[in-house]
């Protein structure tokens, strides 16, 4: 299991987030306090951001180290600034690779999206099934092994025929389930995805063991943005998400929230 960070709001230069907090995605890195499997995320990590002040594709930056181990995050943290993060601590699932096409966030073109969660004994039960429903451009982005890059995938594929970003989640969502129906086996499935204009988030899973995922808005330290973690990241208002459900935050940063 991974932890999870997504951010969305007034400009901020990225330590405020990645490494000034109490609990941070550093410290999560080490000592998490909510997995349901795994204590550890040390196999990489990825952070993915939007330029503040131009509509450009969005960057990333990814190592195979443990974050806490990268000792060129702290100049890049003071130095990137961006209203649109997303951050990945990874807890690789065992016999995959630590190399950086297995690290999140993943992006294609406009998007970036990261996973938390597992499809149970993926290789024997869901990854021919979902190699089999995708198209070939969506096929032809997938550069590692992880069930999270094939979920991906066929987010992609849905936003191809539903381009509402909340609604092709939620259509990915709806065919995991149908796919794992078919196995049968479980999975769960807490993702972010962002276009750079909205922030959109699950929390889910197909077992009664959902993974936690939090919201924050408006914070004192954080005035007008809207925070989406794993665990909180500091003493906060902070609230849990329903279990199954969709989480939208929009440009003007209205939230909703729509049960699965």
């Amino acid at each position: 299991m991974c932890r999870l960070l997504g951010y969305f709001g007034l400009p901020l230069q990225l330590d405020r987030l990645l490494l000034d907090p109490d609990h941070s995605l550093i410290v999560q890195s080490y000592q998490p306090r909510e997995m349901t499997a795994g204590v550890l995320n040390a196999d990489g990590f990825g952070v993915g951001w939007y330029h503040a002040h131009q509509n450009t594709e969005p960057f990333f930056y990814k190592n195979t180290l443990p974050i806490w181990n990268d000792i060129n995050l702290p100049s890049l943290s003071r130095y990137v600034e961006s209203g649109c993060v997303m951050a990945n601590v990874r807890s690789a699932t065992p016999g995959l690779a630590v190399d950086l096409s297995n690290c999140q966030p993943f992006r294609q073109g406009q998007v970036l999206a990261m996973h938390n969660g597992f499809i149970d004994s993926f290789r024997q039960t869901l990854y021919r099934p979902i190699r089999d429903r995708l198209s070939d451009s969506a096929y032809q982005t997938i550069q590692g092994m992880t069930d999270s890059e094939h979920i991906f995938a066929l987010l992609l594929d849905e936003l191809h025929t539903e381009p509402s970003l909340p609604k092709a989640l939620h259509r990915t969502i709806d065919l995991l389930t149908q796919l794992a129906a078919k196995q049968p086996t479980s999975f769960s499935a807490n993702l972010i995805v962002s276009d750079g204009q909205q922030l959109v988030a699950s929390r889910y899973a197909n077992h009664d063991i959902v993974p936690t995922l939090y919201w924050l808005q408006d914070d004192p330290a954080f005035p007008q943005s809207v925070m989406i973690a794993s665990e909180p990241l500091f003493a906060g208002n902070w609230n849990l998400l329903p279990d199954r459900c969709i989480f939208t935050v929009d440009h003007d940063l209205n939230l909703q929230i729509f049960s699965l």
